[in-house]
C-alpha cells in the first residue's frame, strides 16, 4: 500500500490550495483517513479526518476554512484549505488507516506567505 500526496505550494495569506493524496495498492473503502501537518521545530498535529462511514473531525485552528473529502471511485482523499494564514505553513501528510495497517504518505510541503 502507498500513499501520494500532492497539491501543496507557496500561497499569500487569504488564499487556497487543495490538497490529495492518492492510494495504490488496496480499495480505499473501508478505510479511515486522516491529514496530519508538521511544522519547523513542531510536532506533528492532526488537522483533519474522515471514518470509513464519512463523519469529519477537524482541529480547532482550521474548523470552517478546511474541508475533508473523499472520492472512492478516484482512491483520493482531500483536503481543501481555504483562508490560509502564515500558521498554516507546514508539510502536510496523509494518512489511512485499514484493519490490516496504517499508511503514512510522503508529505506535500505548504507555505503560506504574510
Amino acid at each position: 500500500v502507498q500513499l501520494q500526496a500532492s497539491g501543496g505550494g507557496l500561497v499569500q495569506a487569504g488564499g487556497s490550495l487543495r490538497l490529495s493524496c492518492v492510494v495504490f495498492g488496496t480499495a480505499f473503502m473501508g478505510s479511515n483517513v486522516g491529514w496530519y501537518r508538521q511544522a519547523p521545530g513542531k510536532q506533528r498535529e492532526l488537522v483533519a479526518s474522515m471514518s470509513s462511514t464519512g463523519i469529519a473531525n477537524y482541529a480547532d485552528t482550521v474548523k470552517g476554512r478546511f474541508t475533508i473529502s473523499r472520492d472512492h471511485a478516484k482512491n483520493t482523499v482531500y483536503l481543501q484549505m481555504n483562508s490560509l494564514n502564515h500558521e498554516d505553513t507546514a508539510k502536510y501528510y496523509c494518512n489511512a488507516g485499514w484493519y490490516f495497517g496504517n499508511y503514512w504518505g510522503n508529505g506535500t510541503e505548504v507555505t503560506v506567505s504574510s
